[in-house]
């Protein structure tokens, strides 16, 4: 499912879970996707407008010795021919000569603790604000990198990220795969260089006042851009089951990120949300301002144009962080006990160009339920973008979990 959800970015980008291993854990999914449109001129479920693929990660971690954590995963996708008959396109770029089967080591690190630090260094998944893994389609990026997290500081933590290599697209390395939906992967999954030379990034998550997180990112992209992000979200005390976050970005191009950006101009973004959560119910309202100048997007730098930002989309990437966008989300979810649960997103990006490119109006409804280990999930999807005519998906996703 294409939902950002935001978590206190320093615990998760090392995974810490994995760290209380004492013996070795070995866990993965299977995942079947479809999808189907009636974009003009195609109709619901012919096998041009259709898109599906399988997906296989296996994946371990464990203790080499006292001190040390290791983590290793594998993943595969097919379409187990399945262009044959019922789809024309696949899920993801992933794949080899575009429908080709292709298998590769996702993840394959080592992590040490000492005292209130601890350093992982190889192949990861990482999630920072504007450089992160997308998990809502088949497959997820994941990158070669280095991390240092400190946690010395009462209620802070300290964190330093060197990122070399990628198997996501970004803006010196794009993808040429035209057959694929998601836009993640580099043609067949293949680690580069990340950008032109890697990249830096430096963190600092406080949380002092327990009812809020705040936590400030920077980001030296060598030779494309500079960029900072600062984000805090509070959890209101004043009205029992009430949130609110605040959210600014802004990027710099330099170097190749100038003539990919098309001027020296900084992009510069800023998000608003409210959210209240009783019993079953969460629902949520969210506003996010674009200037109209600097032509890089606020968002992932590192695959589809997925963002971080609150309004982001249910399914069409691309629009909030563009710009001059103004968007507005509006987000309820349900969990209906012993039925489902329940979502409806509505997401609204407006700009002031003459002919509309960069609008978007798009509307989700889902149903999710879980069976023992299999979790499924159907969506309806309603999207207008670009001036053009509105149009339909319905998709739908079984992942087996072991």
């Amino acid at each position: 499912m294409k939902l950002v959800k935001m978590s206190l970015a320093a615990a998760v980008l090392l995974g810490a879970s994995a760290f209380a291993l004492d013996n070795v854990k070995v866990s993965g999914d299977a995942k079947l996707f479809y999808g189907t449109d009636d974009q003009n001129p195609a109709s619901l479920f012919d096998k041009g407008s259709s898109y599906a693929d399988t997906a296989l990660r296996v994946g371990a971690t464990g203790d080499l010795l006292k001190g040390v954590s290791f983590g290793v995963a594998g993943t595969a996708v097919s379409t187990l021919g399945l262009e044959n008959n019922l789809v024309s396109n696949t899920w993801t770029g992933a794949h080899k000569a575009a429908v080709e089967d292709n298998g590769w080591i996702s993840e394959l690190w080592l992590a040490t603790t000492l005292g209130k630090t601890t350093a992982k260094v190889g192949r990861m998944s990482l999630d920072t604000p504007l450089a992160f893994s997308e998990t809502w389609s088949i497959a997820a990026n994941t990158f070669d990198a280095a991390v240092l997290i400190n946690q010395d500081l009462p209620d802070t933590t300290l964190v330093g990220a060197w990122v070399g290599k990628s198997n996501g697209v970004d803006a010196a390395n794009t993808s040429a795969s035209g057959a694929d939906r998601d836009g993640i992967f580099r043609d067949g999954a293949v680690f580069g260089t990340f950008a032109l030379k890697g990249a830096y990034a430096a963190a600092i998550v406080n949380n002092t006042f327990k009812p809020l997180v705040a936590q400030a990112w920077y980001y030296n992209v060598m030779d494309v851009a500079d960029a900072y992000w600062l984000q805090a979200d509070w959890d209101c005390q004043l009205i029992k089951g009430a949130k609110v976050g605040v959210q600014y970005a802004d990027m710099s191009p330099k170097g190749v990120g100038v003539a990919v950006a098309g001027s020296t101009d900084d992009s510069k973004a800023v998000a608003v949300k409210l959210a209240y959560a009783v019993d079953a119910l969460n629902v949520s309202a969210a506003y996010s301002d674009r200037n109209n100048n600097g032509g890089l997007k606020v968002q992932n730098v590192a695959a589809s144009g997925q963002s971080k930002l609150y309004t982001e989309s249910y399914w069409s990437y691309g629009y909030v962080g563009a710009a001059d966008a103004t968007a507005w989300n509006l987000t309820a979810e349900y969990t209906a006990k012993d039925i489902a649960k329940l979502g409806a997103y509505y997401t609204n990006v407006n700009t002031d160009r003459a002919n509309k490119a960069g609008d978007l109006s798009e509307v989700a409804v889902t149903a999710s339920k879980s069976f023992g280990p299999l979790d499924t999930t159907l969506a309806y999807i309603n999207t207008k973008a670009n001036n053009a005519d509105s149009y339909n998906t319905i998709q739908a996703y079984l992942t087996l979990n072991f």
